[in-house]
């Protein structure tokens, strides 16, 4: 009762539209889909209720004698479509399903299924992912209401892709027409410098985003016994000659399982093709190359991301210093929308979901209870949100300015104490390394000489 009311005063704005979501993939498969994950596989009390806080909310009160000062939530994109090589691929496959249809009486669900994805929706936001961006501005604003209020002023950045700048757009209907923005699409600021740090680093561009060689692990694990199992036993199941497939051609068939119950909330009959186990395997395929090419396995992933990191901590410091003048915080509210390669490189920076030996082609076995699942960490929506408050009634003055980090809404615990609220002043010397001497022109300058990316990284 006590949020209903909360978020009484806050645009419905056909925030409503859908049921509550019912459906599941068959076989449990909904866990295992990767970034492709629907938000709800983090947070399930949001399927009972979108507007709900959960008990992870209920379970990170700080003392009343602390107050807001600032927010800086970094989010994802909501739920998009596919992009216009996975429709072109899916594409494919379908035909071929189609071929030989007749010849396969088992996938007459599959070849009575209709290709609707046209390659124009190309990564484009779903009106599932316009209702994640609008539920989470009005749940952050029932959880923050001091920061929420009227007339506060809101900076809102995007990445230049469309789907970020419709979520964008999306997370300010959802806060209703009370904070000084304006409604449209163009007042939302274009910053890919700090959105996509990735594509402007050039050292990440040559050695690891455009090197085969780098992906060397992921190219294995498609070519190594796991893959080849599932393989098989999908090419079986559509009558097809194992040639005809590739790891690319299965995976396509289990993420159009994933984007049908993301996009549409339906169990699709791609899903039926794969097990629980297959899926385990599909899910460490697209683990790996996060691992690789966003997470912890070059250096230049996460280092690439310090611009961001050193512009968080600057807003902050900001924030503490115009408390310590009386002075109104200039940044109360500063959201700004990306990728999951905005935010993994970022984690990993931190310290945040490393394992202890590396996600490799050869251990799968072994990291079947890995941290680094990026279904986990990075679905649909994912946000992480750095709050900072001041403390009144303190015992001294280290302890004034406290610092919480959420993601995906959930309180985090930091590495140098173990609990999910630090000082600033801790928190910034833990840090100070990256702070002080990672330089992005630096990190991001390509080596003189041809190098490999294996020898460089």
């Amino acid at each position: 009762m006590a949020l209903r009311q909360a978020v009484a005063a806050l645009p419905s704005a056909a925030l409503l539209l859908p049921p509550l979501l019912l459906a599941v993939a068959s076989a449990g498969l909904s866990g295992y889909f990767g970034t492709k994950s629907r938000y709800e596989e983090v947070n399930p009390h949001l399927e009972r209720d979108p507007l709900s806080l959960g008990p992870a909310a209920a379970r990170s009160r700080l003392p009343a004698a602390c107050a807001p000062l600032q927010l800086r939530a970094l989010l994802r994109h909501g739920t998009r479509y596919p992009t216009a090589g996975q429709i072109r691929r899916l594409g494919q496959l379908h035909a071929r399903l189609l071929r030989r249809s007749a010849a396969c009486p088992a996938t007459a669900d599959l070849s009575a299924w209709q290709m609707w994805y046209e390659e124009s929706l190309d990564g484009r936001l779903a009106p599932q992912g316009r209702r994640d961006m609008e539920y989470l501005a009005r749940r952050l604003a029932a959880r923050f209401p001091s920061l929420f209020a009227a007339r506060r002023r809101l900076e809102l950045a995007s990445s230049s892709k469309h789907r970020c700048l419709q979520s964008g757009a999306a997370f300010r209907r959802g806060l209703g027409p009370s904070l000084s923005l304006g409604s449209d699409e163009v007042d939302i600021e274009v910053n890919d410098s700090l959105m996509r740090f990735f594509d402007h680093c050039a050292k990440f561009v040559a050695l690891v985003e455009e090197n085969n060689t780098a992906m060397c692990q992921v190219n294995a694990f498609k070519d190594g016994p796991e893959m080849q199992k599932v393989l098989e036993k999908v090419a079986s199941a559509l009558c097809l000659p194992v040639e005809e497939l590739n790891a690319d051609l299965v995976q396509v068939a289990f993420l159009t399982c994933s984007y049908e119950l993301a996009i549409k909330n339906v169990t699709s009959p791609w899903c039926s093709l794969f097990s629980e186990e297959d899926a385990k395997v599909l899910e460490y395929l697209n683990d790996l190359k996060q691992y690789w090419k966003r997470g912890y396995g070059y250096d230049i992933n996460s280092r690439s991301s310090c611009i961001l990191f050193q512009d968080i901590f600057q807003h902050l410091d900001k924030a503490v210093e115009e408390s310590k003048s009386s002075k109104p915080i200039t940044s109360p509210l500063i959201v700004q929308v990306g990728h999951a390669e905005t935010l993994q490189p970022l984690l990993a920076l931190m310290g945040f979901f490393k394992d202890d030996e590396p996600l490799k082609a050869n251990n799968y076995v072994r990291q079947a209870h890995r941290k680094f699942r990026s279904g986990r960490i990075v679905p649909y929506a994912a946000n992480l949100v750095f709050v900072l408050y001041h403390c009144d009634q303190v015992k001294t003055s280290e302890e004034e300015y406290q610092v919480q980090m959420l993601l995906n809404e959930k309180p985090m615990l930091f590495h140098h104490s173990n609990e999910t609220i630090s000082t600033y002043a801790d928190l910034k010397n833990y840090y100070k390394d990256i702070l002080e001497n990672c330089h992005f022109k630096e990190e991001c300058e390509l080596p003189k000489v041809n190098v490999t990316a294996i020898d460089e990284l």
